[in-house]
């Protein structure tokens, strides 16, 4: 599939017209890509309430040419995962699978961070048997825990790596100082933070992206609001009217400014909608001009 995203790309066609990124210098991935954390029950907990629906449109997705697919654990928990390889395996190659450990579910809503190593390598080997592989391409950290040193969890993910269950690693939820500590433990392919037009709390981290050929993979990229503390609205509006003049949808301006945005970028739009997932794949084409980004600040 990797070949097939190659070939997309070059005729500018599917999920690939946004362009390839290489995780790690070896995967490449089409930049758009799909999060699984909505194919879940309400407030991702539990099954969701068509999982037919569900299956097809993981399988729709790769029909448009994505081959990178965003789960964890916690989304369910254990649901996304498992519909992932009820609807897919076995996989096409070239289709990367990133996933996460290191967040606990409560109810609905409900997380809580869990970056002991024992729980981190349960969480990595439970993955595995739900997704029914070997190796996870992509396997990150998705919350730091205040209770457990930072680079203790990341030291276990580099142990897992070492046994081959892990490809490569990414980090999620993070500071550009707990970065620096991840880096200083083992190679980092991936950041996976909150990012939008109308938050950009992640600004520096996506700097030391471009700057380090990181994978920048903004979660929530749909978002009308911020929660950071002075979300940009103002942005969201000067967006909406380039949207207007352009005759597209304010999802599909979205994400073309985040792929206008930066390089490093690989948005991962989650729905469970194939219509909605037509219309995200289709904005992989669009670009917004200089004179439109510096219009939208």
């Amino acid at each position: 599939m990797a070949g097939r995203v190659d070939e997309l790309a070059s005729a500018n066609q599917g999920a690939a017209a946004a362009g390839v990124l290489r995780l790690g210098g070896d995967l490449a991935v089409a930049r758009m890509g799909y999060g699984a954390m909505r194919i879940t029950g309400n407030g991702v907990w539990g099954e969701p309430a068509d999982p037919a629906r569900c299956r097809a449109v993981l399988r729709r997705a790769l029909d448009l040419g994505i081959n990178f697919i965003d789960s964890a654990d916690s989304y369910g928990p254990f649901v996304s995962e498992r519909l992932i390889a009820e609807a897919l395996y076995p996989y096409p190659q070239g289709l990367v699978i990133a996933t996460k450990g290191g967040s606990m579910r409560s109810g609905p809503d409900g997380w809580t961070a869990n970056g002991q190593p024992e729980h981190l390598r349960a969480a990595c080997e439970g993955s595995l048997q739900r997704l029914r592989i070997e190796r996870i391409d992509l396997y990150q950290l998705h919350i730091p825990d205040p209770r457990v040193p930072y680079e203790e969890s990341i030291g276990e993910l580099v142990r897992l790596k070492d046994e081959g269950k892990i490809r490569h690693i990414g980090v999620s939820n993070v500071t550009p100082g707990q970065l620096a500590i991840a880096r200083s433990v083992a190679p980092i392919v991936s950041v996976q933070n909150r990012y939008n037009v109308s938050d950009r709390g992640s600004d520096e981290i996506l700097a030391i992206c471009e700057e380090d050929d990181l994978a920048f993979i903004p979660w929530a990229p749909l978002g009308r609001s911020g929660r950071s503390s002075t979300p940009d609205t103002g942005a969201m509006a000067r967006l909406e009217a380039v949207a207007g003049e352009r005759s597209i949808s304010i999802f599909q301006a979205q994400l073309a400014w985040l792929l206008s945005r930066s390089p490093a970028m690989l948005p991962i739009p989650g729905t469970t909608s194939l219509i909605n997932l037509e219309e995200n794949v289709a904005a992989a084409r669009l670009r917004l001009s200089v004179e439109e980004m510096q219009r939208i600040g």
